[in-house]
């Protein structure tokens, strides 16, 4: 590892009128239960841009490893078009251009259409840039702010969502996350689209997805993890090619930080170093060499995000990521990551500061403990999706679990300096996007306090 660490983020959920239990707090509130439903394919978040062969699902992401690069990408339909980007400083003086490439598949009865993803490099931080897609035919035109310089002291705020979908759920979640007007990049911790719930995998619905996100993510990054609902593996259908839509259409810098695969990779932003990891890889060797790069006198703030949680008190996917966690949670703690952020469970829940690595298979010591090295997990699987929500908890609630309830929402996490970051979690339940849960939490590396669990 090269000099300090980054910090690990620890979450504490807060809600009203608690309730108490062997662990934790179960929060009282109830939601209504009942399925949640799909938008209907007219519904105006997926209307299609007018104009001939006009760009849609535009969105990006960070494009390098240091945040001077993004990720442009967008569909065409009715023919390839242009796949160049013309960027400027200036709304209306783009003296920049950049040329993309331009990619398409098949899956099942469906063909894609032109997906085009483009690299603009060299970009300077903290800077506002317009961007125009479309050249040749109708044009569209977005803009984006690139973060701060790395350093250990940057304030960045980010946004959490996962397990999406496209619910009239899923677009509560996404409206409340822009109402707040804080957050500066999505950190998405997978399910996307959940077209594979639909029959034959219907692509369309990775298509009308594109367009539902696109209001927010062709304005700021979305930082992408790869969910199981990514997979689309379907051989009864003659699909045994894993994650055919979702790599042709969501592209990451994952070479910048020398992964050999878009499912696994890093980045850095602001004060924070970000780990992204994928169940069931052979990430191991890539991994062990990427904490080693880590330094916390430049990102303070290290978090991981993957999909399937390690710590999870609902009967829904319990202990699926068992095997990930004995493989690398000992690594977690010895380079005291603060903060992993996961999905899957379509829920909310916070753990305490716990690990569980004592285990050497004869000692049976194998009952998870408060660790102030170790990370704080939260479960943020709540995004709104078709699925539902994960309504059936573990009883008595498990010590290691601090907060927990099943409601939709999203949360942001605002890192003060190297020391402080302040993360709050919205209910969708609530009218407006009003907090709540919230907690400070204190950075592992350079401030390594006890952080109290009760509310703030």
């Amino acid at each position: 590892m090269g000099t300090p660490m980054m910090w690990v983020l620890l979450i504490v959920v807060v809600l009203s009128s608690p309730m108490a239990s062997n662990g934790g707090t179960t929060s009282r509130f109830v939601r209504k239960l009942g399925a949640s439903k799909d938008m209907p394919l007219d519904s105006d978040v997926f209307r299609v841009p007018p104009g001939y062969n006009a760009p849609q699902q535009v969105h990006i992401t960070q494009g390098d490893h240091n945040g001077t690069g993004v990720i442009v990408s967008w569909v065409t339909t009715s023919e390839p078009g242009s796949s160049t980007v013309l960027y400027g400083t200036a709304e209306h003086k783009r003296k920049f251009r950049a040329e993309g490439s331009i990619t398409s598949y098949k899956f099942y009865n469906y063909t894609s259409g032109f997906i085009h993803h483009c690299h603009l490099n060299g970009l300077d931080y903290d800077t506002e840039y317009f961007y125009e897609v479309g050249i040749g035919h109708t044009r569209r035109r977005f803009s984006f702010k690139t973060p701060p310089k790395v350093g250990p002291d940057v304030p960045y705020t980010f946004g959490l969502i996962g397990d999406l979908g496209q619910s009239f759920d899923s677009n509560t979640t996404l409206s409340h996350y822009e109402s707040i007007k804080k957050g500066q990049t999505v950190l998405f911790v997978g399910d996307l689209s959940y077209a594979d719930n639909y029959p034959n995998h219907d692509n369309v619905r990775w298509d009308t997805w594109g367009r539902f996100i696109e209001r927010n993510a062709a304005y700021q990054p979305w930082i992408w993890t790869a969910g199981n609902h990514e997979i689309d593996f379907a051989p009864e259908l003659g699909e045994t090619e894993p994650f055919k839509p979702y790599l042709h259409r969501y592209h990451v810098p994952y070479k910048s930080s020398g992964s050999t695969s878009p499912l696994w990779y890093s980045i850095k932003r602001a004060s924070a170093y970000i780990i992204v990891l994928r169940k069931y890889t052979p990430q191991f060797k890539w991994l062990e060499q990427e904490f080693q790069k880590v330094n916390r006198n430049e990102t303070p703030w290290l978090i991981v995000l993957m999909h399937a949680p390690w710590y999870n008190s609902y009967n829904y996917h319990f202990m699926e990521g068992e095997t990930m966690r004995v493989m690398y949670e000992p690594w977690f703690v010895k380079n005291k990551v603060d903060l992993v952020f996961a999905g899957h469970v379509h829920a909310y829940e916070r753990s305490e500061r716990v690990s569980n690595i004592a285990y050497d298979i004869v000692n049976g010591r194998c009952t998870p403990v408060i660790d102030q090295s170790a990370p704080v997990y939260i479960t943020i699987g709540d995004g709104g999706n078709l699925e539902g929500l994960a309504n059936n908890m573990t009883y008595p609630q498990p010590k290691y679990s601090a907060f927990r309830e099943a409601s939709f929402g999203h949360a942001t996490l605002e890192i003060k300096n190297r020391t402080h970051a302040y993360y709050s979690w919205h209910r969708n339940q609530d009218d407006a996007a009003v907090v709540g849960d919230s907690m400070w939490f204190y950075n592992r590396y350079w401030n390594p306090m006890v952080e109290s669990t009760s509310a703030m």
